[in-house]
């Protein structure tokens, strides 16, 4: 189980890194074209497209942090009445179908991925479109895989019984 732990903390961790990265671009790049455009009339050609692009991978990113630490919407007002064992059921029963639907969406994210690079679309000059969109299929399978750890994690817990379910609003 220490495996499975350790791989989720390194994902998030990765994943947290990877989000901060793009939003403190994202911001510098921004401020920098208002800058520029209100004091020189000008700016970079490849910076508003570029901006664009990586709110999706920030979304994306911010996705997959929040449902490594279980923070993604969900209903939860009849698992907080369940026992500890029937809790941790249902959420290897909620976090299947979770990896299931995230598996899907990313398997219609590749389709719509490899037809746009068959398309030859350009995201900025030399820089092909498909590239920016990466982060579709990518982010859907980060999402499967957070969903599927805690799918065995909470597993585990139910096999064993131990009652360490972590009961929310407590």
């Amino acid at each position: 189980m220490s495996g499975i732990r350790l791989l989720n903390r390194l994902l998030l961790r990765v994943e947290t890194i990877l989000l901060v990265l793009f939003l403190s671009v994202m911001i510098v790049l921004a401020f920098a074209q208002v800058m520029m455009r209100n004091l020189f009339s000008t700016g970079f050609l490849w910076g508003d497209p570029l901006v664009r692009h990586m709110v999706l991978w920030a979304g994306f990113m911010g996705a997959a942090v929040a449902t490594s630490e279980d923070r993604h919407i969900s209903i939860d007002v009849i698992t907080k009445f369940l026992p500890d064992r029937a809790r941790h059921v249902a959420k290897v029963l909620t976090s299947l179908a979770g990896a299931l639907i995230s598996y899907f969406l990313g398997s219609a994210a590749l389709t719509f991925l490899l037809d746009e690079k068959e398309s030859g679309g350009m995201l900025i000059q030399g820089i092909p479109s498909w590239i920016g969109l990466v982060i579709i299929p990518a982010g859907y399978g980060l999402m499967a895989i957070h969903f599927l750890l805690v799918a065995v994690e909470q597993g585990h817990q139910a096999v064993r019984g131990d009652g360490t379910a972590e009961k929310k609003g407590t």
